[in-house]
């Protein structure tokens, strides 16, 4: 898939480029074309930078959290939940942790960090498995629910966004949660129709419950304030959330007699090499990417979109983000590469570049999941995953768009 794709954005720029010399007259079509190359090889650099520093203080934080015990812990409060969303999986099972830790790293979207964390909840889940060709409910729930990336934290938009100059990296936030809380919500439901799961249950209901009474009051709250003071609010829960979780790691930490230094460090090493195994990926990506758009085929298509839109008498500003939300289930690097590009193109606070920064907080890349997770653990029969990861994909776009005309529009 990602060499198909790969593959075709320079294919699709050559044959754009060609009609842009041919048809277009425009003989410094081709320079552009290798200006942006080496412009977004460089770049790749600038962002690995800082996402060494992000994944080591993130991966540091997180190896505290899970020493002081905080990751068992979770997992026994957890426990009667997943019991009910995943009967198949023993109580105290060690997948429960790591399920747990796995949605503890995708929540402070550390998307690069949940990977290897999710390949051994998988694997520990495939110790359960029947028919070890084919999908478990648990595992298809499992997938599912990383494919509709519950970010609480978007780490990585607020690095991406800070890198582009954003005065505001964390203005994001509240759509983000948001739409992700949508993405999820739709992931969970497609599910539980076709395993027939009891979400009626008293226990379900009530988590349900208590859920749905803390977003809907959050929700009643923010439709009373203007959209200046949603922006403020955003900022400030962001940010408040953000060290209030650093300061628990740490508070539970020294209560419980861990090392703090050594931990922080042993865990940042791990994230060290997290970070330096993906440039040569966010390169290949941003390259090609970068010479998609300098092509024009991006501005060729969006502009047909765009038409259509107008035709039904619709606003089009958020076709501008289109690029990001199409290619989000099939690549994470693409999806970065094609979100920096939109912040570099029309501007890191423009109404296109914090749509598709919610887009990315509140989606995930479907098919490197699907292919990552049942791949590392021989899987060939993924049942109904793909339909049902791609229904929460939907849900994350259309409530990322219809969240940030509320906060933005």
């Amino acid at each position: 898939m990602l060499n198909t794709l790969w593959l075709l954005f320079f294919l699709i720029a050559a044959v754009s480029g060609f009609y842009q010399w041919l048809v277009g007259g425009n003989s410094e079509i081709f320079a552009q074309m290798v200006r942006s190359l080496f412009d977004m090889a460089a770049l790749s650099v600038q962002l690995m930078l800082l996402l060494f520093g992000t994944l080591t203080l993130w991966l540091g934080f997180l190896k505290i959290a899970e020493k002081a015990g905080l990751i068992d812990t979770l997992a026994r409060w957890l426990g009667p939940l997943f019991s009910r969303l995943m009967p198949g999986v023993p109580a105290g099972h060690p997948a429960l942790g790591l399920i747990t830790l796995n949605f503890a790293a995708n929540g402070l979207g550390l998307d690069n960090a949940a990977t290897p964390i999710g390949l051994r909840a998988m694997k520990s889940l495939q110790t359960l498995n029947p028919h070890p060709d084919t999908a478990t409910n648990a595992q298809i729930l499992f997938l599912v629910l990383n494919a509709s990336s519950l970010t609480l934290i978007p780490i990585s938009i607020f690095m991406y966004r800070a890198q582009q100059g954003a005065p505001d990296p964390t203005m994001v936030f509240l759509p983000i949660l948001l739409a992700t809380t949508a993405s999820s919500l739709a992931g969970l439901l497609s599910v539980a129709l076709v395993q027939r799961l009891r979400l009626f249950d008293p226990v379900l209901m009530l988590w349900f419950g208590v859920f749905a009474l803390i977003l809907g009051s959050f929700m009643a709250l923010l439709a009373t304030l203007s959209a200046a003071a949603i922006q403020s609010l955003s900022s400030l829960l962001g940010n408040l959330t953000l060290l209030s979780i650093i300061w628990l790691f740490l508070l539970i930490g020294w209560r419980r007699k861990v090392p703090l230094y050594e931990t922080f460090v042993e865990g940042a090493k791990e994230g060290f090499g997290v970070a330096k195994d993906l440039l040569p990926y966010l390169v290949a990506m941003l390259c090609a990417v970068g010479v998609l758009r300098s092509s024009g085929a991006l501005d060729i298509v969006l502009d047909m979109i765009r038409w259509l839109v107008n035709l039904i008498g619709l606003d089009t500003r958020f076709i501008d983000a289109l690029p990001t939300a199409l290619v989000k289930p099939f690549s994470a690097g693409a999806a970065r590469a094609l979100l920096i590009e939109t912040m570099q193109h029309h501007g890191v606070d423009s109404f296109p570049a914090l749509l598709g920064a919610t887009v990315q907080g509140s989606t995930e890349t479907t098919f490197y999941v699907l292919a990552v997770y049942f791949g590392a653990v021989g899987i060939q029969r993924a049942r109904r995953a793909v339909s049902c990861a791609l229904i929460a994909d939907l849900a994350g776009v259309l409530a990322a768009i219809a969240v940030c005309y509320w906060f933005f529009g």
